[in-house]
């Protein structure tokens, strides 16, 4: 039986608190090849606190195709390297959202905002599946491993699309699963929290933001984590 919304909601706030006190103390939340700042060039564009605090499996920044002037929104925004990244790519005429339910990543990030000196760029707290931010408001959405966490999956996706301005675009970095392994495969191979248990398949994914109003779905593997289990580029328009 899956478990409550709420109950894994608490388990990942708790998880990515602890992570984010990590790397106020000065030590790195993660590593390794799957998951933290190795996805990363440039990494000396931002604090060392916002690459010590990187949990994600991916590199948004790279795959979103910012443009001077846009707006840009993080989903689960952690200790800030996307959106710090994304208000050096969109210039002071744009704006970096980044949201995150996390008060003790907010802290963190926002500290990080002020080292890099950034101020384009502005921190939400709040839960992905309702998104506080008014209706096609947004030109991109990106996300670093964090829409796998989420237990109402559909609720995030149709909140990106009602943020985004028709034609918008999403660049996300994630975690999915190959068709033929159920939900139950997928929590035997690791936690909600560690970003394998939550995830969706292929076809879940591409069908979820179709259903939201999503066109041109790309899903694009790039690297393996466990058996089954992938490192994915999600790109999609908003119809």
């Amino acid at each position: 039986m899956a478990e409550p919304v709420s109950f894994v909601r608490e388990k990942v706030k708790d998880f990515y608190a602890a992570a984010a006190q990590a790397a106020s103390s000065g030590a790195s939340c993660c590593g390794g090849e799957a998951f933290g700042d190795v996805h990363y060039a440039d990494t000396d564009e931002v604090p060392d606190g916002a690459r010590r605090a990187s949990l994600g499996c991916g590199n948004p920044t790279a795959v979103a195709e910012l443009r001077e002037g846009d707006v840009v929104l993080d989903l689960g925004s952690g200790g800030g390297i996307d959106v710090l990244l994304s208000a050096k790519r969109v210039g002071p005429t744009g704006k970096a959202y980044g949201l995150d339910m996390t008060p003790e990543m907010l802290e963190l990030a926002r500290r990080n905002a002020a080292e890099a000196g950034a101020t384009n760029v502005e921190f939400l707290l709040g839960h992905i599946e309702d998104i506080p931010l008014p209706d096609h408001s947004v030109d991109v959405v990106i996300s670093n491993c964090v829409i796998n966490l989420s237990g109402d999956k559909a609720a995030v996706f149709a909140d990106m699309h009602r943020v985004l301005r028709p034609g918008g675009r999403i660049g996300i970095s994630d975690v999915v699963a190959d068709d033929h392994l159920s939900p139950a495969d997928r929590a035997a191979l690791g936690s909600v929290e560690g970003c394998i248990g939550g995830a969706l398949s292929i076809g879940e994914y591409r069908n979820g933001l179709a259903s939201a109003g999503f066109t041109d779905v790309e899903i694009t593997l790039t690297y393996d984590i466990v058996d089954g289990m992938h490192g994915a580029i999600i790109r999609a328009v908003a119809g």
